[in-house]
């Protein structure tokens, strides 16, 4: 990740969108940063972590993050909280009222939409809560103005005391560009306090009237900011047959594949400029909105009473590029030629696997083969065990869903005399994140579930962040490490039903998964080894393969470590008929962490340091 140098003067950086979030907010005096870690936003934060006078957390959950964010403004600090689409639901019940009572110091909401769902569970578009909350939203194209709006969007909610969304999307935030930046604006220490406020910070039902009244006034003011705002732009063209209405980083499709072509490019999307649009719209024969990815500004201005095209030529999921754009305008005008752009090269698939002598190995490599029993996944590295070799998991649905998910299928299937057994897999952070509330409604209602709580001691798909589960702050610093198992307890799993085991040692977690399977009660099964990319992880010595021994069985590759490459494949035909496929293999030292697990899977000893 590129180090954020903090100057006292402009300077010219090279930064992604990410980076530029954070700079913005650090120029700005910002204060206060809370986030959970997902991609593709996580490097706000950590960038926010390494420039001085900023606190910076990882919270347990968006909702925590947002909430603490919205604290801090209440005591006059600027903050931001930033988050993946997905946790913006997880924070959607505190940000319903956040629109009502607003904020006093200026407060950012960076969520970053994850178009094309690259690694994420859905694809959606966070432009919706600026409509149902009633907030302004911006929306940068590029890194350099994810950094200006971040900055102007400090002073539109401080001047209209309201939180401000910053909708980035997976290319705006990965992508680098060069950024000028500034110098940082030293907080003012005269705003720092908290002023007693009850008919706004209570939200009573006697309250709440007072407050809708005054987000009305709020919205006729920021539909007029909107209105005459810079980063709502038209410019003319020379060929106004087809003129693009544009927001968020596909106006760099529409400039690179029709430069003449006139334009509106959104910036400040939201509240939507009407009139603009209107005016633009006497510029041009035809209109065609170019949005990722719902028809959210193509809807609004065919209400508005204007003739438009949108998602009548152009596709309702994943990225506009240049050949999605243009095989929609060639769709428009019928023109072949327009529509046959050069086709996408075939790039050879590389489905995303564990690393070598990741612990979820131990654990896949027995719950690849439990055909008989009913295994709801989660949201982590752990989601793969999904894919080959071990196809083990039955759903994924959202962070925490594993335990609630296993819970309703139980208990729909409990007088099936021939119901399968029913287990859940999440992981340490994901635990702590929501499925506590998952767990313990689970032990109250009594249900035969058994649940797999995979403790790495990281956030690992995103990055190895620390958690409340490492005992490790986002700064490194030492903090209060939750026992799992006492967690547990403590939410209603009879300790009898709470084991606790090393994945790498595979007869014995065999065993106990066997036993709490048979168990007439919920169990947690707490198997703990830290992640690879870990500083806790010690690494042993790497294994090879005695070829002498190995008899192509295959069954190392059940382990799914890539650290295990196959060297020969043979289809031999056994005399019963039965067509057998081997394969013999052989062990990249260089990426072996000698964890054991596939020389405890190999029956022939072939596999040693």
């Amino acid at each position: 990740m590129t180090m954020v140098v903090h100057s006292d003067g402009p300077a010219r950086e090279f930064l992604s969108g990410n980076e530029a979030v954070a700079r913005g907010a650090w120029e700005m005096g910002v204060e206060f940063a809370a986030a959970y870690p997902g991609t593709p936003s996580t490097e706000i934060l950590e960038t926010l972590a390494r420039l001085p006078g900023v606190y910076a957390e990882w919270s347990t959950n968006e909702k925590v993050a947002i909430e603490a964010a919205l604290g801090a403004s209440m005591t006059g600090r600027r903050a931001i909280t930033s988050m993946k689409h997905v946790g913006l639901n997880v924070a959607s019940d505190t940000l319903m009222t956040m629109g009502l009572v607003g904020v006093k110091a200026g407060l950012v909401i960076a969520v970053s939409d994850d178009v094309g769902f690259s690694s994420s569970q859905n694809e959606q578009d966070s432009r919706f809560w600026g409509r149902f909350v009633h907030l302004p939203v911006l929306e940068p194209a590029d890194a350099a103005e994810a950094y200006a709006m971040t900055r102007d969007a400090i002073v539109l909610s401080e001047r209209h005391e309201v939180p401000v969304l910053l909708r980035l999307t997976t290319r705006v935030s990965h992508v680098k560009r060069t950024v000028t930046t500034g110098a940082r604006a030293q907080p003012d220490p005269r705003r720092h306090a908290y002023e007693k406020d009850a008919k706004r910070w209570i939200m009573t039902p006697d309250h709440v009237g007072r407050r809708l009244e005054l987000r009305a006034q709020r919205d006729a003011a920021l539909a007029e900011a909107a209105a005459q705002s810079d980063w709502n732009v038209i410019t003319p063209g020379s060929d106004r047959r087809l003129g693009f209405i544009v927001s968020g980083p596909a106006c760099h499709a529409v400039r690179e594949a029709f430069p003449g072509a006139p334009t509106l490019k959104l910036g400040f999307s939201y509240p939507l400029p009407v009139a603009k649009a209107k005016e633009f719209a006497s510029l041009c024969e035809e209109i065609l909105i170019v949005e990722e990815v719902e028809p959210i500004v193509e809807t609004e201005l065919r209400a508005a009473g204007l003739k438009v095209n949108g998602k009548n030529a152009l596709p309702l999921q994943g990225e506009i590029s240049v050949p999605v754009l243009q095989r929609a305008v060639g769709k428009l005008q019928a023109n072949e030629a327009v529509q046959r752009t050069a086709p996408m090269a075939n790039v050879f698939p590389r489905p995303p696997t564990l690393c070598a002598g990741c612990p979820y190995m131990g654990v896949y490599f027995w719950l690849g083969q439990l055909k008989e029993a009913i295994i709801c996944g989660d949201i982590g590295c752990y989601t793969l065990g999904c894919g080959e070799p071990w196809n083990a998991i039955d759903t994924t649905i959202s962070m925490g869903a594993s335990l609630s998910v296993a819970h309703g299928m139980a208990k729909a299937l409990e007088a099936d005399s021939k119901a399968k057994p029913m287990l859940a897999v999440i992981g340490d952070s994901t635990f702590l994140h929501t499925g506590m509330p998952a767990l313990a409604n689970l032990a109250y209602q009594g249900t035969n579930v058994t649940v797999l709580l995979l403790d790495n001691r990281s956030t690992a798909m995103t990055g190895g962040q620390n958690n409340p589960g490492n005992g490790r702050r986002l700064d490194g610093s030492p903090a209060p490490r939750v026992n799992f198992a006492k967690l547990v307890e403590a939410l209603g799993v009879r300790r009898e039903r709470i084991r606790v085991v090393d994945p790498y040692e595979l007869p014995t977690f065999f065993k106990v998964l066997r036993e709490e399977m048979k168990a007439p009660e919920p169990s947690v099964i707490l198997t703990t080894r830290p992640c690879v990319l870990t500083e806790d992880f010690e690494r042993r010595q790497p294994l090879k393969v005695d070829d002498d021994k190995c008899n192509g069985c295959a069954r190392c590759l059940d382990v799914g470590c890539p650290a295990i490459t196959v060297r020969r494949r043979e289809r031999q035909v056994r005399s019963t008929g039965k067509v057998v496929d081997l394969a013999w293999v052989r062990i990249e030292r260089a990426m072996c962490t000698g964890c054991d697990v596939c020389a405890q899977a190999c029956a022939r000893g072939a596999i040693a340091p």
